[in-house]
């Protein structure tokens, strides 16, 4: 199981991301971490694992409110060790730094741009987002299996944060009907019985935040995996 931490940046801060309510969402002051600062969160990350992988979602690129182009280009070259999966919302193909993997989501494309992924050449992570049951964005970006890269995050946005634990009914099938595909499951998991479980169905990489920023899974249960 491989575990890829998750940091969400909203207005210059890395912020607590609850079930997908943006305009609420409050800058992190945690166990693991007290201060907001993006480069502090990743040394914190950093100081429970050797993570190679770390997820960064631009939330005021996602919501069209500016960007972090210029912060998150210093944590890339701050880093260059990291794989960053980057998640700015819609995102036109470009040359993108080495460390640099972009994070397409289902809720920031129409029928009318969805066909702009090809221009990626399957070089990009695809995540399938979904609040509650509903599949968000351009609804044959769930079906169309031709457009879609080896990896694919399967996004609950109501479950971020939540503690709730994952949507088991969902990721159980999309592995059940997809089994050549790789899926990562994303909201709601709060422990290391939720990662056993995703386990179990066939889901081997999760992205997580709350459950490392409280302490619930630490170095230790991460070895273990």
């Amino acid at each position: 199981m491989k575990i890829i931490p998750v940091i969400d940046l909203k207005d210059g801060v890395v912020v607590h991301a609850r079930q997908g309510l943006r305009t609420q969402y409050q800058s992190i002051n945690t166990h693991l971490c007290q201060s907001p600062d993006i480069f502090q969160v990743i040394k914190a990350f950093l100081g429970v694992y050797d993570f190679d992988t770390i997820y960064i979602a631009d939330l005021n690129a996602i919501t069209q409110q500016g960007n972090h182009d210029c912060l998150i280009a210093d944590v890339l070259a701050s880093f260059p060790r990291i794989l960053f999966w980057i998640d700015r919302g819609y995102q036109r193909f470009k040359k993108y730094p080495g460390n640099y993997l972009p994070v397409l989501g289902s809720e920031c494309y129409g029928d009318e741009t969805v066909l702009e992924l090809k221009a990626f050449n399957k070089r990009f992570i695809l995540s399938l987002d979904y609040s509650m049951s509903e599949a968000l964005g351009a609804k044959s970006l769930f079906s169309d299996q031709h457009l879609w890269p080896e990896t694919i995050i399967i996004m609950t946005l109501n479950r971020v944060g939540s503690h709730q634990g994952p949507d088991m009914d969902k990721l159980n099938r999309f592995c059940r009907h997809y089994p050549h595909k790789h899926f990562i499951a994303a909201g709601g998991i709060r422990n290391i019985a939720d990662l056993q479980a995703l386990k179990q169905v066939g889901v081997h990489q999760a992205l997580i935040a709350s459950a490392l920023h409280s302490g619930a899974i630490g170095r230790e249960d991460i070895n273990n995996l």
